[in-house]
């Protein structure tokens, strides 16, 4: 893909506190590396947030992987495009002086299926990960080793882009490689609601302390 592994377009944001951790922020299709640190800030105060802008454009709009139709993923791009951003988290890691140990994701929509699936292939890389209104990316030839890694899934009800049973089987893929899985169900649709941000900075709070 490149040999440049810092050749994202992102944002960095040091961290406001010792120990603090890192979120790696992840837009969703249309967005750019400004688009989460709102949310970012909203998660943790502290935080270091990393933010990239995905480099695959779809009618102009910033994606993270290529899809061939709505819910329909270029499983070759999705795959090459992960390995290229865990590059780019380790690079960034060194680049920038943060712990590499204490980074979690915070994806919405297409970013948080490329979150999903960082988790699936990188086990190691993420802390954990807070992905809302994802879906499964793929299924996994062998189950990865996420024990222990926490993981805040938040859907929507009446999601008209992500039916139920792609979130429940999200859910599954995660639960059966290990990973502690925390579903929260939403009456809203695809958007993200102020009691999710709520419920995810109190489950994020929980995590880091743990983990600190």
């Amino acid at each position: 893909m490149t040999n440049e592994p810092l050749s994202f377009a992102h944002r960095f944001v040091p961290a406001e506190g010792p120990d603090a951790p890192t979120l790696l922020l992840l837009h969703g299709t249309g967005g750019d590396e400004n688009d989460l640190l709102p949310l970012g800030r909203m998660l943790d105060e502290q935080a270091a947030l990393l933010s990239p802008r995905g480099k695959v454009l779809e009618n102009g709009m910033p994606r993270f992987f290529r899809r061939l139709a709505m819910g329909v993923f270029d499983q070759e791009d999705l795959v090459n495009r992960t390995h290229e951003l865990a590059e780019f988290v380790t690079a960034s890691a060194s680049e920038y002086s943060f712990d590499p140990g204490r980074v979690f994701a915070v994806g919405f929509s297409n970013g948080a299926n490329i979150a999903a699936s960082l988790l699936l292939l990188h086990p190691d890389l993420l802390a954990g990960a807070v992905l809302l209104r994802a879906m499964a990316p793929f299924e996994p030839e062998m189950s990865p080793d996420l024990s222990g890694s926490p993981v805040y899934l938040a859907a929507g009800r009446s999601d008209q882009m992500v039916p139920p049973e792609n979130t429940e089987r999200l859910a599954e893929l995660l639960k059966a490689a290990g990973a502690e899985v925390t579903l929260d169900w939403q009456p809203g649709g695809h958007g993200i609601g102020r009691t999710e941000i709520e419920a995810a900075r109190s489950w994020l709070k929980d995590v880091v302390a743990r983990t600190s």
